[in-house]
């Protein structure tokens, strides 16, 4: 039986994964890979994404994407759920170390030091 994976954006681009969240990988080819998104199945080149056998289990930072449209406009970073990809708002001015999801109820770290899609 091979490994489950998963895989994320590693690139700012508009599609329809969330940025910062990890989705199942169900099939990877040479030029795509095929992400279980919604339960229905997406197709992604693979140069786009970032793919490993176990997600991360803390909270991603993005920094807010610059054709963001429905966002809170105070909204300059956030941070995605890893279980359930919901986003939530991170403070202007302070760094928490945890945060609890809204959405799924899950507590999980937050990752400051990990620098998603920064630069």
């Amino acid at each position: 039986m091979a490994t489950m994976q998963w895989g994320r954006l590693q690139t700012d681009i508009d599609c329809a994964l969330r940025r910062g969240g990890w989705y199942r990988v169900t099939a990877i080819g040479s030029l795509e890979a095929t992400l279980d998104v919604g339960r229905k199945s997406q197709a992604v080149p693979t140069y786009l994404l970032q793919i490993v056998s176990a997600p991360p289990r803390r909270w991603t930072v993005v920094p807010r994407p610059a054709d963001a449209v429905r966002m809170p406009p105070d909204w300059t970073r956030y941070a995605v759920c890893p279980s359930c990809r919901e986003r939530a708002a991170l403070p202007a001015r302070r760094q928490p170390r945890t945060l609890t999801c809204g959405r799924c109820r899950g507590e999980f770290q937050v990752d400051w030091s990990e620098g998603y899609l920064a630069g």
